[in-house]
């Protein structure tokens, strides 16, 4: 009796690990999570960091405003709500392609000012 119940739960443990490898099969590769990009803000200057990233991966702009007045953050076409003084917001997007990425704060002479830079993309 105790190796028909041995061989059981044999078939049964090989049947459940076919099972996992099935669905983990179906489920197809793990997803890439989004890569975090910091961008603190003050008058009148951004400090991103890190200031290449990933083509084809989603970018998580997380936005810190250290400054007195409101910021927002432009890159691609897309830009952030305005962030208050000490407050934060995001922006997120995906870079198709490699290249250089102009940002810059879109206020009347904040760019001009300082509030501007490059991201790569590789």
């Amino acid at each position: 009796m105790h190796a028909f119940r041995r061989g059981i739960l044999l078939v049964v443990a090989v049947a459940l690990g076919g099972l996992a490898v099935a669905v983990s099969a179906l489920a197809g590769p793990a997803a890439t999570p989004p890569q975090r990009v910091a961008v603190g803000m003050s008058e009148f200057k951004f400090t991103v960091k890190p200031k290449t990233v990933k083509k084809g991966v989603a970018v998580v702009f997380a936005l810190t405003n250290r400054g007195r007045i409101a910021h927002d953050f432009r890159i691609r076409g897309r830009k952030s709500p305005l962030v208050a003084a000490g407050k934060r917001g995001t922006l997120r997007l995906t870079f198709a392609k490699a290249g250089r990425y102009r940002y810059i704060c879109t206020l009347p002479s904040h760019a001009v000012a300082g509030m501007s830079g490059v991201l790569v993309v590789k």
